[in-house]
């Protein structure tokens, strides 16, 4: 099992966030975690990828604990909605100072500006990207260290019509690799184009984990996009 999820908890003072939430994730699955907002979805994310500690309750990551933090940022990539990169830094630059912090060699750079199409932007900064351009640097930073487990919180928010084409192809592209893929989205067309799983959160708790086909015909489904 690659992922391990036991009553994961974290709440905020206005009673949002994740209650217990438990649920076991194989190695190569593609999985779509709905909800309404504040239903918990980010908040699971942010724990899984060590941005935030649990209240209470336990993940593990090819059997490495959450608490281990620097082991986890090798087996796990984060891809915030809003990109956490340094806007007055080139591109390159940003590859740079994260392959510092992942510890890994810089050749993974020369390869990631080629696997992601930024060979041609590779000296402009950040700030003067689209929304589309930022997200590929995101998701190439997040996989410097090779991690086997991706995280995506809205990958495609606010990205017009061809550059969500463009995402859905790469995380397609990532995930027929071998990475497990686990992504937050509101986007019934992205669930169906990218998910082989699907997990939704109501108010904090779980409460549908099955098959694509099974959540489109469900009550909750329904429910959520009333």
């Amino acid at each position: 099992m690659q992922l391990e999820v036991h009553n994961l908890t974290k709440l905020y003072q206005e009673k949002r966030g994740l209650l217990a939430a438990s649920f076991q994730v194989e190695k190569g699955e593609s999985i779509a975690i709905v909800g309404h907002n504040g239903a918990g979805k980010s908040t699971l994310l942010k724990m899984l990828a060590g941005w935030i500690v649990p209240d209470s309750g336990e993940a593990r990551v090819d059997g490495i604990d959450l608490k281990n933090r620097s082991a986890l940022v090798r087996k796990t990539g984060f891809v915030p909605e809003t990109p956490n990169l340094f806007d007055f830094f080139s591109v390159e630059y940003n590859l740079k100072l994260f392959a510092r912090l992942f510890q890994v060699p810089f050749v993974r750079i020369a390869e990631t500006l080629q696997e992601f199409d930024l060979l041609s932007f590779r000296r402009n900064r950040i700030e003067v990207l689209s929304k589309g351009l930022k997200q590929r640097v995101s998701i190439g930073r997040s996989l410097l260290a090779d991690p086997p487990l991706l995280l995506l919180d809205e990958p495609t928010s606010g990205l017009d019509f061809e550059m969500t084409k463009q995402i859905y192809g790469l995380l397609k592209k990532i995930h027929s690799s071998g990475k497990t893929v686990l992504f937050t989205s509101h986007r019934p067309e992205e669930i169906k184009t990218l998910a082989t799983r699907i997990i939704a959160l109501h108010h904090g708790g779980l409460v549908f984990d099955g098959a694509p086909s099974d959540y489109f015909r469900s009550s909750v489904h329904e429910n959520l996009y009333a």
